[in-house]
């Protein structure tokens, strides 16, 4: 039951109704009307923009158009007023009455209050982590991969049928640089004699095991081998085993993906699709072969003053058109990344969404303009782009792992403070926005600490019907039956607060979800937990506001059904976030 949705609906109806009545002009485009709440909350529980933005079109002035939309408003039913102000603004209040009948919709509907149609089953891919496998995750990469998994169950959530993947950068210079890695630490398990790590190698203590296991299963048998032949047998082993502790990363950060998919498969697989998509893009005209002018301004990583092979990006807004073969004949990331992308548009994705580091930026317009070629203008790609993390220890820097050598790991923090404060505080800032992280703080049991604000006014939701279930053991086991409550009795004010921010639960699903920003979740339940909480803490002070009122059961059920309420739709939000709805706070 979305308020929002309903009463758009209505006014729609209304502006239908006048031009059939031959009041407005006929066929205005209505796809502009918005019903959302008024920014001062004095003014009612609904605003419309309609007759600001109908207005031009139906050749009237906007307050004149407003008080013919609000005079067919206030026929509807649990309308109290309606008002016009300003230019032409529409303010509904709505009946007390009201909003009872949405709490009634909420405990029918269960965790599926607020999952929406929106996304009409169409199929997202949605990409994110995609860490390159030579070591375990850090924390830098922790933020992208809990927004990324957060963002698809929102998507999910608002009916969009979402795949996971996870790309693994199993083809570059680096996962050479890691098998040249786990090859000194096999040589010094053979040996026995400790390794020394030059520069440009991987020092990790975490391919000391790597090492060990190679060393199980081939002996001395590459100990005077020439590279050649060993380092495809170590680079192999090895990237399967990072994968495999990145697996155990993701799965302690409850994070599961439904594709992995290999980078090396695309140039080295049975089929050379790198090499077939760039024959494809030339006979389309998209590639061809030139020369680059040198850049006038901060340089260009990728320039050279030769002729190669190029992809025209700048027909599709691109700064410059950019290589797709390396000097030495090899392909360049990018021109991987596009046999990627058009891979994903064979696999069916015409939407897709892919979740990068900041310090990638320049490279979202490239390949934005590379989903346009190989789809032909049919597919679009949306870039997410996730600000650094900074990490503390009760205010204080933490900069080294006792792992890893040179970076924190994602493991270790989870490891510490668990997974829900990390997924919880992970998204509760704007994704481009820097983020402090603080280990001290996030395990505090204070208001102070959002993550247990939430968890804690679930928790508190749970305690109170515990209670009630003692002082009234024959209450209905199932919140669904408490739909019948007498829930007209519910005309605090601090409980009409309660009863409209669950209200809104299905309008901020859709906005969240349309504008890829799962934090706003976290923001909502947030603020749901304050309202609770504050509500709690009035019947400390006002005996007659608690929510069990020995003497009258009647009233006692109707805020139990509040209750029930507050704690499904908290649930709800937390599940799209991936955070446990605790029952009890320990």
């Amino acid at each position: 039951m979305n308020v929002y949705a309903i009463f758009a609906d209505h006014v729609r109806e209304a502006v239908a109704a006048l031009a059939a009545e031959g009041l407005v002009k006929t066929g205005l485009d209505l796809t502009r009307v918005v019903v959302e709440p008024p920014r001062d909350a004095s003014h009612g529980d609904l605003a419309t923009n309609a007759a600001m933005v109908l207005s031009k079109d139906a050749g009237m002035k906007p307050r004149d158009l407003a008080e013919m939309i609000a005079g067919k408003l206030k026929a509807v039913p649990g309308v109290a007023r309606v008002d016009v102000a300003g230019p032409g603004f529409i303010n509904i209040a709505l009946d007390p009455a009201f909003w009872p009948k949405v709490l009634a919709a909420v405990l029918t509907a269960g965790l599926d209050f607020g999952r929406s149609t929106l996304g009409a089953g169409e199929k997202v891919n949605v990409e994110y982590v995609s860490a390159n496998p030579t070591g375990p995750m850090h924390v830098g990469h922790c933020r992208g991969a809990v927004f990324g998994d957060a963002m698809a169950r929102l998507l999910a959530f608002a009916g969009f049928a979402v795949t996971k993947e996870y790309y693994i950068n199993d083809a570059g210079a680096q996962v050479d640089v890691l098998g040249r890695s786990a090859f000194l630490r096999y040589r010094e398990a053979v040996t026995g004699e400790t390794a020394d790590i030059p520069d440009g190698l991987y020092p990790g203590d975490y391919l000391i095991a790597v090492g060990q296991q190679l060393a199980e299963m081939h002996g001395g048998e590459y100990m005077a081998a020439p590279e050649s032949e060993w380092l495809p047998v170590f680079r192999s082993f090895a990237i399967g085993c990072m994968m495999e502790m990145i697996r155990e990363d993701l799965t302690a950060l409850g994070i599961q993906f439904d594709v992995f998919f290999s980078e090396r498969s695309l140039a080295f697989g049975a089929v050379d699709k790198v090499g077939a998509t760039i024959e494809a893009l030339r006979a389309s005209g998209e590639v061809y072969e030139g020369r680059l002018p040198p850049p006038k301004g901060a340089p260009i990583e990728d320039w050279e003053d030769r002729e190669q092979t190029l992809f025209r990006s700048t027909d599709f807004g691109d700064d410059v058109d950019r290589p797709l073969k390396k000097s030495d004949g090899s392909y360049t990331y990018f021109a991987g990344d596009i046999a990627y992308h058009k891979d994903k548009v064979e696999r069916g994705f015409l939407k897709m969404i892919d979740v990068w580091g900041a310090d990638h930026g320049g490279y979202v317009k490239r390949m934005q303009a590379a989903v346009k070629a190989v789809s032909g203008g049919r597919a679009s790609l949306d870039v997410e782009l996730i600000q650094l993390v900074r990490l503390f220890r009760n205010g204080e820097p933490v900069r080294m792992s006792k792992r890893a050598g040179s970076f924190v790991t994602l493991r270790e923090v989870v490891d510490e403070v668990g997974r829900d404060a990390v997924r919880f505080m992970m998204l509760f800032r704007k994704n481009d926005a820097p983020l402090d992280f603080d280990l001290g703080k996030v395990i505090e049991q204070s208001r102070e600490n959002p993550v247990f604000y939430v968890q804690y006014a679930h928790a508190r939701a749970k305690s109170i019907l515990r209670n009630a279930n003692e002082q009234f053991p024959d209450l209905p086991a199932n919140p669904a039956d408490f739909a019948g409550a007498a829930l007209s009795r519910l005309d605090d004010e601090g409980e009409l607060t309660l009863l409209r921010r669950i209200a809104s639960w299905p309008r901020l699903v859709e906005q969240a979800a349309t504008a890829r920003e799962p934090h706003r979740v976290s923001f909502f339940l947030h603020e749901l937990a304050s309202e609770f909480h504050a509500q709690w803490n009035r019947g400390k002070d006002l005996p007659h506001l608690r929510f069990i009122i020995e003497n009258d059961r009647d009233l006692t059920s109707a805020r139990l059904a509040l209750v029930h309420g507050v704690a499904t739709v908290l649930a709800s939000g937390l599940k799209v976030l991936g955070v446990e709805a605790v029952d009890e706070m320990k």
